[in-house]
């Protein structure tokens, strides 16, 4: 690669990194040969939803020096492959050498990876390394299963800040990097580390210079951006007394309009099938090589077992779907590979896409099936399917040696969970498994129903929420059993105060056939929230499965709209005796605590249930420190006994942890207005009544107004 591709910006960042130690990348020597070598650490980074064609040394327009010299001196895989095209499964094979019918991760919402796994991490740990995880997308945070083997597994990032208003659960780059070379700098022995970062997913905001740079496409201002938060990991491993094997690849990569698809997940064209893979040796006494290029086939699968044969470590006994790279160094075989997209099949009950992948032909097994010849056609811009019916039948006879059998279906999701996966675009729920799928439910035939979903999204965020209404509208009319858009369309109906049309398309949902649970659940919480039914609400609910969470804490707030409290708090006592630490639990425990004392009669049976409720709260947040209705409830109780300040701090951190609290917004007018701090009062007034339901909070507002005026 040339400097001149690189571009001065870059170049200089890249000499800005590497110092002195730029010399240790630059291609010599022999070609690069990967050999055992028990006393060398062990890196992977992930890149997220980075296509392979961006980077320069791929020939892409993203300015990426610090990879492209890890390429110039090692190993570049031109013809890599994951096995799926969303987070959560990809990783999982990388990491266990496994499939996703074999590992059991079928897409990033209701799924966890099953206990006793193995991974790279636990054979590693076996084998005496220190296990460092940092990881910067919330798909791969503790919840979901991946921490097993790892003595160090760093995922704090930020969490979500209320219902309406949902900050985006991944941390920067530079960030993932600092603190992944501060754990490879204080480690005295051999290490193996897993550094993820989650940048180039949408949105694309890259920072500058790489936004002006990228302005037409910041997809790629986030590509390069990455590439300049990883030279100072790069660099610190030249400088560690021992060699380390580094490993750069993406999970999977991004469609950016191709085949109507504006990011990933629904297909498996190479636009986000197609990944980088760079192998190097960085450090001391890395060998004097020159960088190769490899046309041999790789495979998500085959990253483990090259990790575990380069450091020397076996894989007791167990036989891996993969198989090391090290010798498709010089001339490899074709290796069939496996892949799917099961998200929407499993979240709206879309077709099911697999495929697969050998001899540079690509099949894809939908109703409408696909057949392309990626060596002439890397774009597939020309489907044969029509054309080699012989073809065809050959590579189904090659995918029927895969297990093509259904896909189990996702377990469920906390609120919390699917809010984040939904701020990064991703869908969620739950639709039954069918026995035929038709043309009418092949993606191809669907996929401006999911584009308009996306683009409802963009509208509400950009403020136009009736552009955002319509749209879901528009796709409902369409495909009359898409869950996820009832939901959304409830959610934002219900966010502007009109929990009636909130209602009526949750329940249009149900006669229209579409997956009910999500619906029902939702439905419950706005009858009895609104108050519009709380019978209903419970006799909605209360035939869910006893072990579904979210489930059962909407049954308990349908008791307590109901005034039956100690149903409800036996309720979400059962909430807990599933997730001990569900904060939502006992947030509501602490609500429903607080009701009983205030309707108690007698003062001391009044006193104990404010303590009980107290403690609750402070439990709660204990358990999740940003959930702004604990602040506000322990300021209500704070304030009922008699510690005004406490509460009125209380109820200003629930505020800024969500701006949509009005319960919190309008304890701190009253509260300070009935102190005489009128500046502040006033402050807090005119926010809520700029942002305040009126179909909600109409006395309220009244209230406040003759305050104000």
């Amino acid at each position: 690669m040339t400097q001149r591709r690189w571009g001065a910006t870059a170049a200089t960042v890249a000499l800005v990194f590497f110092g002195a130690a730029a010399a240790l990348y630059w291609p010599r020597g022999r070609p690069f040969a990967l050999e055992p070598d028990p006393d060398r650490n062990i890196l992977i980074v992930t890149i997220d939803t980075l296509r392979a064609d961006a980077l320069s040394s791929y020939g892409g327009p993203a300015a990426t020096p610090n990879l492209d010299r890890l390429a110039a001196a090692g190993a570049r895989f031109t013809f890599a492959h994951s096995h799926a095209v969303v987070t959560l499964p990809s990783h999982t094979s990388i990491l266990t050498g496994l499939l996703p019918y074999e590992h059991g991760m079928r897409d990033n919402s209701g799924f966890r990876v099953p206990d006793g796994t193995e991974t790279i991490a636990t054979r590693l740990k076996a084998a005496g390394f220190a296990t460092g995880a940092f990881v910067g997308g919330f798909p791969l945070t503790k919840r979901f299963g991946l921490t097993p083997g790892f003595d160090v597994y760093d995922d704090q990032m930020p969490e979500l800040t209320g219902a309406s208003a949902v900050s985006m659960p991944e941390r920067r780059a530079d960030e993932v990097v600092s603190r992944a070379t501060a754990w490879i700098g204080a480690q005295p022995g051999r290490f193996f580390s897993w550094v993820h970062v989650f940048d180039p997913h949408s949105p694309y905001e890259p920072p500058s210079p790489h936004a002006a740079a990228h302005a037409a496409q910041p997809y790629y201002g986030e590509v390069a951006w990455t590439d300049q938060a990883l030279g100072p990991l790069f660099a610190a491993l030249a400088s560690l007394p021992r060699n380390t094997l580094v490993v750069i690849t993406a999970d999977h990569g991004e469609s950016l309009g191709e085949h109507g698809e504006l990011t990933h997940g629904m297909f498996a064209y190479e636009a986000t099938l197609r990944v980088p893979l760079i192998v190097a040796i960085v450090g001391p006494n890395a060998p004097a090589s020159r960088g190769v290029v490899v046309d041999t086939p790789a495979r998500h699968v085959d990253i483990a077992p090259t990790m575990l044969e380069a450091a020397g470590v076996g894989t007791g006994g167990e036989t891996l779907t993969g198989r090391s790279l090290a010798a498709a160094l010089g001339a490899g075989d074709d290796r069939p590979s496996y892949l799917e997209a099961m998200t929407y099949n499993l979240v709206r009950g879309w077709a099911p896409l697999r495929g697969v992948i050998a001899d540079r032909m690509k099949y894809i097994d939908l109703p409408i099936p696909e057949l392309y010849d990626l060596a002439r056609d890397p774009h597939e811009r020309t489907n044969l399917a029509g054309d080699d019916p012989a073809r065809i039948a050959v590579m189904a006879n090659l995918l029927r040696g895969f297990d093509i059998a259904p896909p189990h279906r996702p377990g469920q999701e906390s609120a919390e969970a699917r809010e984040a996966l939904r701020s990064l675009g991703y869908v969620t729920g739950s639709a039954p498994a069918r026995d035929r799928y038709t043309e009418a439910d092949d993606p191809k035939r669907l996929v401006e129903v999911d584009r308009d979903i996306h683009r409802a999204s963009e509208a509400f965020k950009a403020g136009r929420t009736d552009e955002g209404i319509r749209l879901l509208r528009d796709v409902i009319a369409r495909r009359p059993d898409t869950a996820d858009a009832y939901v959304t369309l409830a959610h934002r109906l219900w966010e502007t105060g009109q929990p009636r049309e909130a209602i009526a398309a949750l329940e249009q949902g149900l006669r229209n056939g579409a997956p009910d649970r999500d619906l029902r659940v939702r439905l419950g919480v706005y009858l009895a929230e609104s108050g519009a039914d709380p019978a209903r609400a419970i006799a909605i609910l209360h035939d869910m499965p006893r072990d579904d969470v979210e489930a059962l804490n909407s049954l308990g707030i349908a008791y307590g709209a109901a005034e039956n409290y100690p149903r409800a708090i036996e309720t979400f006592t059962r909430v807990l005796a599933l997730d001990a630490t569900n904060g939502i639990a006992l947030q509501n425990l602490a609500s429903m605590t607080l009701r009983q004392a205030l309707a108690a009669r007698d003062a001391q049976v009044a006193k104990g249930r404010m303590g009980e409720a107290e403690a609750f709260a402070r439990q709660a947040l204990t358990a999740d420190p940003t959930l702004a209705g604990a602040h506000t409830i322990l300021g209500v109780i704070l304030s009922g006994t008699g510690r005004k300040n406490d509460a009125i701090e209380y109820w200003k951190r629930a505020v800024a942890l969500d701006p949509s609290e009005f319960n919190a917004l309008y304890n701190l007018w009253l509260e300070l207005a009935t102190a005489g701090r009128r500046d502040e009062a006033v402050t807090y007034g005119r926010q809520f009544m700029a942002t305040a339901p009126p179909a909600f909070f109409a006395a309220e507002r009244e209230q406040v107004a003759r305050y104000l005026d």
